[in-house]
């Protein structure tokens, strides 16, 4: 835990946490921000969610060794932070926020029981904030089907994040577009996140984020009658036909590959992506 030397948050404990600045990479923000915070030099094992209030602002939350240096002693105290402390989670202690006592549980419980493979950002550019969607629909007889755009060759669709939405509601523009008859008789429920790719070099240039998303498309269980009754979502054996000629379903034959789509879609064994909208 770090101190906090701000004068809207004076002497409060928070974990370690900070802006990325102008060219680097989250991995760079992240050693950095130890390092000035906390004393430490730290190695990250992996993402452990992402929070997001729409593209301009996001936050990558990282579970993390230490590998070297010193914690921070109150002799040492500057703008950055005032001290660090380790915590036993027992002892009372004024926070900054109690946001921070959810993702301390969230790195306790991946420490104990990694139920995402570690996943750690690409280092590949990206110009905005975008959702690239493996979307998937699965029948009851666990076929599964993933939306692909046609030209020039088929591939994943992608869109990018508008200011006043979440950046998931990205799947939603997808869906719409490839579906507006039947948009509104189903669900689309972004999964999570298989990898992300950032640069951040080059500001207005490699600075964006892609997320490369698991999302689902599911028939909507909320729906009633003109009485008010709940109905039954009908049991489709097929994906919804695509209105737009730009779009394509395409029937998963390997095996392997709908396995762990099944599995990952199932058990959302697969890095958190929360909205805090």
């Amino acid at each position: 835990m770090v101190q906090e030397a701000k004068q809207d948050c004076y002497k409060k404990w928070y974990l370690p946490a900070g802006r990325v600045e102008v060219g680097e990479s989250l991995q760079e923000a992240l050693l950095r921000e130890v390092k000035e915070e906390a004393g430490f030099e730290c190695e990250p094992i992996t993402l452990l969610l992402i929070q997001e209030q729409g593209p301009q602002w996001i936050r990558f939350i990282f579970l993390a060794k230490v590998t070297g240096g010193t914690i921070k002693s109150p002799s040492a105290a500057d703008q950055e932070s005032l001290q660090a402390a380790w915590w036993d989670r027992r002892t009372p202690l004024a926070l900054r926020g109690q946001d921070i006592l959810r993702l301390i549980e969230f790195g306790l419980k991946y420490h104990q029981d990694p139920w995402h493979p570690a996943t750690l950002p690409t280092d590949l550019s990206c110009r905005h904030v975008v959702q690239r969607l493996v979307l998937v629909f699965i029948t009851p007889e666990e076929q599964v089907w993933i939306l692909l755009v046609k030209a020039p060759r088929p591939h994943l669709p992608v869109a990018a994040a508008v200011k006043t939405h979440a950046v998931s509601w990205a799947s939603n523009m997808v869906a719409q577009d490839a579906m507006p008859l039947s948009y509104y008789e189903h669900n689309v429920n972004t999964l999570g996140v298989f990898s992300l790719q950032h640069n951040g070099r080059q500001h207005g240039k490699t600075d964006g984020v892609c997320f490369n998303t698991l999302v689902a498309l599911e028939p909507d269980g909320a729906r009633r009658d003109e009485d008010g009754l709940r109905l039954e979502p009908p049991s489709a054996l097929r994906p919804p036909p695509v209105d737009n000629p730009r779009y394509l379903w395409h029937k998963v034959q390997r095996p392997t590959v709908r396995d762990a789509l099944l599995d990952k879609s199932r058990k959302t064994s697969i890095l958190p992506l929360h909205s805090l909208y």
